[in-house]
């Protein structure tokens, strides 16, 4: 095998998000907001387009609270219920995470065989609090951490740093998206596409 390492993308390849409009509409019904499901996700997909683009920014304990914060007021906002106390709603604890199908058993197969892992995402420093949700105890490296989102290839260096890995050829990225296979391949990695569990298959055959 001439593979050290594979690095994972997160949301799309390792992770999924369940349906939040159940709970985000819940919790706004608590507190008196009626609404719609469309309502409600359509004020998720407002907050979706402010986070994506600022994921990198939740840095330290106080950044992540800032942002999280301006987050949940993005959500309000975008649903009409801007009155609502913003320190109060339950934003982020709506959201949950769950495993790709076959994600956790490829994670165990690439570790048995000797490879090195390491979960690499455009998030904030909060990724690993959801994996660990899940039961995963990977390395993570984050574009928060690493001050820069992919396709930069930063993040990467910073993982095969974090991994010992000095030559990123013998270092596999899977990814769902453009930004993944750039960001690897102008770090010198090489990319195998999700879904995870195939890919895996293909870097151990």
């Amino acid at each position: 095998m001439d593979v050290d390492a594979v690095t994972i993308d997160a949301y799309g390849t390792l992770v999924s998000l369940r349906d939040p409009v159940p709970a985000l509409r819940a919790a706004l019904t608590a507190r008196g907001h009626e609404t719609t499901d469309d309502a409600v996700r359509g004020a998720f997909a407002a907050e979706v387009a402010y986070y994506v683009p600022r994921s990198h920014e939740g840095r330290d304990a106080a950044t992540l609270a800032a942002l999280r914060r301006a987050c949940t007021q993005v959500f309000l906002d975008a649903a009409g219920a801007d009155a609502l106390d913003v320190d109060e709603f339950p934003f982020v604890a709506s959201l949950a995470f769950e495993l790709v199908p076959g994600g956790r058993a490829a994670c165990d197969d690439l570790s048995r065989a000797g490879l090195r892992l390491c979960v690499v995402s455009n998030w904030d420093i909060g990724l690993s609090e959801h994996l660990q949700r899940l039961g995963l105890d990977l390395p993570v490296v984050t574009s928060a951490e690493a001050g820069a989102a992919k396709p930069d290839p930063a993040v990467f260096a910073l993982a095969l740093q974090r991994l010992g890995v000095a030559d990123p050829a013998r270092a596999v990225h899977v990814g769902d998206d453009s930004a993944d296979e750039a960001g690897a391949r102008a770090a010198g990695l090489r990319f195998e596409a999700a879904p995870l569990a195939e890919a895996a298959q293909r870097i151990l055959a």
